[in-house]
C-alpha cells in the first residue's frame, strides 16, 4: 500500500543492515584499530533492537506525537482554516517568491542553531499553506527537507550538529566559516532552481490538464445539442414553424450557456488544489464564518521566538552566559530561606541548552491559551489531540525504525572496515576518498553525532596533518547534510515522506538532479579549497 511505503523502505533497510553484519567483520578504534571478527545481528536481535531504539530515541517520537496532538487540537477550531486561509490567498500572489524565502529562512535557522528536529513545530502548518497556496506534496517535501538538510550542509554555529565534529578534530566553531557559508549559499542556489524548474512543469501540467478536460466538455455539450435538434424535428411536424424556430433558438442559447458554466466548473475545480481530497487531511475542513485569527499570529510568533532563544547556542557559539546566569540567579533566590522559585520550576535548562523535550511546555501553554480564547470544550481539546497523535503515529513508527538503523550499526560496528578500505586507497587527506566516507557514514548512522563519531577518530589516525583538519571538517558536515536528502535513514526525509504519504521512490524521482548538481559543485568547491 502506498501509505506504508516509507514504514517498507526502513524495514528493508534493517534487513539490508543485519545482512551486512553477516559480510562483514566488526572493528572498532580506540587509540589503534582492532578487528573483532564478525558479529552477525540475530533473528531475536531484529525484534529487541526496536526496544533498544525506544528506550534511548522514543523521546524523540514521543515529540511527534505531541506536536500531532497539538495540531489535532488547532483542527477543533475553526478559525484556524481561516487563519490558514487568510495567509495563503496573501503569500499566494508571490507564491514563487514566498517558497524561496522560506526555504532560505528554515536554511539559516538551522545552519544557526541546529534544531531540525524543532522545526518540525511548524511543519504541519507550513504543509497545510503551501498546499492551499496550489502546490503539491513534493514542492512541500523541496521546501521542508531540502532546506532543512542544505542548512545542516551548510552548518555555522549549530553546536549541537557538529560538537563531535569540533571536539576530535580540536576545531573552533569559527573555523573555515567562509567555506561553509558558500557550501550554504550554494546549495541553497541549486535547491531553489530546482524547486522552480519543479513548479514550472508542474504548472504546465495543469493547463494541459484544464485545455484537456474543456474539450472533453465540448464534446459531450456537442452530442447533446445535435440529440436535442434531432428531437426539436420530430416535434416540428406537430408545432408550427415560427414556433419551432423559436424554440431551437432558445434551447441553443441554453445549451451555450450551460457549456460555458461546465467549463467554468471545470477550471475551478482544475485550479483550486484546496478542493484537492489528497489534501483533506493536511487542511482543516472548511467551516462557514469568520474567526479572529490574531491569537494565532501571537501563538506561532511566540513559539518561534522561544525556539530562537532556546536553541542557538549561547554559550557554546558566542560565549554568553547570561541566561544560565540567570536560570541559577532565579532557581537559587530564596524567599524567608526556601529556595521558592526553584522548586516551582524544577529542573530548568538556559536558553541555549534545551533539549526538544523542553517545547512541551510551550505547545501546552499555547494550547490552552488558544483553547481559552476560542471557547474549546475540555472534551474537543482530548478528542483533537488523540486524532492528532493517531495521525502521527506513522511518522513517529518511522522515527523509531531509522533510529533501530542507529542502534544495529552501534552494536555491530561493520562501518569502520570499509572506511578503512576506502581510506587507504589513497595517502593522507584526499577530499574524494573522504566525501565517499562521509557519504557512506551518514547513510549508516541517522544522527550527526554518531555519525562523526563512527569515522572521524580513525580518520585522525591516518590523515596526520592537522592543517587538513578544518577542511576535512567542511567535507564531513557539507557531505552528511547532502547524504540526509537521499538516505533511507535520513530521520527528517523519511519523517516527511511518512506523514505526506509520499513514496521513497517518487522522491528519488523528483530529486535526482539537484542530488547529482549538489555532488558536483560539492566537490568541486571542496576540491578548490584544498587547492588554494
Amino acid at each position: 500500500m502506498k501509505k506504508h511505503n516509507i514504514v517498507k523502505v526502513v524495514l528493508v533497510t534493517i534487513l539490508l543492515f543485519m545482512l551486512l553484519t553477516w559480510i562483514f567483520p566488526a572493528a572498532y578504534f580506540s587509540g589503534e584499530y582492532t578487528e573483532q571478527g564478525r558479529v552477525q545481528m540475530g533473528l531475536f536481535d531484529l525484534f529487541n533492537y526496536p526496544l533498544t531504539s525506544l528506550s534511548y530515541f522514543g523521546y524523540i517520537s514521543l515529540f511527534i506525537l505531541v506536536v500531532g496532538g497539538f495540531y489535532g487540537i488547532l483542527y477543533k477550531i475553526p478559525a484556524y482554516r481561516n487563519f490558514l486561509d487568510r495567509i495563503a490567498s496573501k503569500l499566494k500572489k508571490k507564491a514563487k517568491l514566498t517558497i524561496s524565502i522560506l526555504m532560505i529562512l528554515l536554511a539559516i535557522f538551522t545552519s544557526l542553531c541546529g534544531v531540525q528536529l524543532a522545526l518540525i513545530i511548524f511543519f504541519p502548518m507550513l504543509v497545510s499553506i503551501i498546499l492551499l497556496m496550489g502546490y503539491d506534496k513534493i514542492v512541500v517535501a523541496l521546501t521542508l527537507v531540502g532546506s532543512t538538510m542544505i542548512g545542516i550542509a551548510g552548518s555555522t554555529f549549530a553546536y549541537n550538529n557538529i560538537s563531535v565534529l569540533l571536539s576530535t578534530l580540536q576545531l573552533d566553531i569559527t573555523f573555515e566559516i567562509l567555506s561553509r557559508i558558500i557550501i550554504l549559499v550554494l546549495g541553497l542556489v541549486l535547491l531553489i532552481f530546482n524547486t522552480m524548474m519543479y513548479i514550472k512543469k508542474l504548472e504546465i501540467r495543469k493547463k494541459s490538464e484544464i485545455k484537456a478536460e474543456k474539450k472533453t466538455v465540448k464534446k459531450v455539450s456537442v452530442k447533446e445539442e445535435k440529440s436535442n435538434s434531432k428531437g426539436k424535428e420530430k416535434d416540428s411536424k406537430i408545432k408550427t414553424t415560427k414556433s419551432t424556430k423559436k424554440t431551437s433558438t432558445s434551447n441553443k442559447k441554453d445549451t451555450k450557456a450551460a457549456v460555458k458554466e461546465e467549463e467554468v466548473i471545470v477550471v475551478k475545480e482544475s485550479v483550486d488544489e484546496s478542493k484537492n481530497e489528497d489534501n483533506g487531511c493536511y487542511v482543516p475542513v472548511l467551516v462557514g464564518g469568520k474567526g479572529k485569527i490574531w491569537p494565532f499570529v501571537i501563538s506561532f510568533v511566540f513559539i518561534f521566538i522561544i525556539m530562537v532563544l532556546a536553541f542557538i547556542p549561547w554559550a557554546d557559539a558566542f560565549k554568553i552566559n547570561a541566561f544560565a546566569d540567570a536560570i541559577t540567579a532565579v532557581s537559587e533566590f530564596k524567599l524567608f530561606g526556601f529556595p521558592l522559585f526553584g522548586r516551582l520550576l524544577g529542573t530548568v535548562n538556559a536558553f541555549g541548552s534545551w533539549a526538544i523535550t523542553d517545547m512541551f511546555l510551550v505547545l501546552a501553554i499555547v494550547s490552552l491559551f488558544l483553547s481559552f480564547i476560542y471557547k474549546v470544550k475540555l472534551s474537543d481539546v482530548f478528542d483533537g489531540f488523540s486524532a492528532g497523535v493517531k495521525k502521527a503515529l506513522a511518522p513517529a513508527l518511522v522515527i523509531l525504525l531509522v533510529y533501530t538503523c542507529l542502534v544495529i550499526t552501534t552494536y555491530h560496528p561493520f562501518q569502520l572496515v570499509l572506511y578503512k578500505a576506502i581510506l587507504g586507497i589513497t595517502k593522507g587527506f584526499n577530499v574524494f576518498t573522504s566525501s565517499v566516507v562521509a557519504i557512506l557514514a551518514g547513510l549508516f548512522n541517522a544522527d550527526p553525532s554518531y555519525t562523526f563519531q563512527s569515522v572521524l577518530p580513525y580518520l585522525t589516525s591516518v590523515v596526520t596533518n592537522t592543517k587538513n583538519y578544518p577542511l576535512v571538517g567542511v567535507v564531513f558536515q557539507s557531505m552528511y547534510g547532502f547524504t540526509m536528502l537521499f538516505a533511507p535513514t535520513s530521520l527528517i526525509l523519511m519523517g516527511v515522506l511518512s506523514y505526506l504519504e509520499v513514496s521513497y521512490g517518487k522522491w528519488l524521482k523528483s530529486i535526482w538532479k539537484l542530488i547529482v548538481e549538489l555532488l558536483i559543485v560539492f566537490l568541486i568547491v571542496l576540491t578548490i579549497l584544498v587547492l588554494i
